[in-house]
């Protein structure tokens, strides 16, 4: 994996985290919006822990 791959996973990881924030402080937050926004940030999270390792 490349620097530019890992730059544009820890970005797309940031942008999700974002989403995931506003989401949650909606006042009635879309609950499969949120899973599906965690489980794909947890995707990018594993694929940037594998790519340390």
């Amino acid at each position: 994996m490349d620097k530019a791959h890992v730059e544009e996973l820890t970005s797309q990881h940031a942008s999700l985290a974002a989403q995931i924030d506003e989401e949650e402080h909606r006042p009635l937050p879309d609950m499969i919006k949120l899973h599906e926004l965690k489980k794909e940030k947890l995707r990018l999270k594993d694929e940037l822990a594998g790519h340390f390792h």
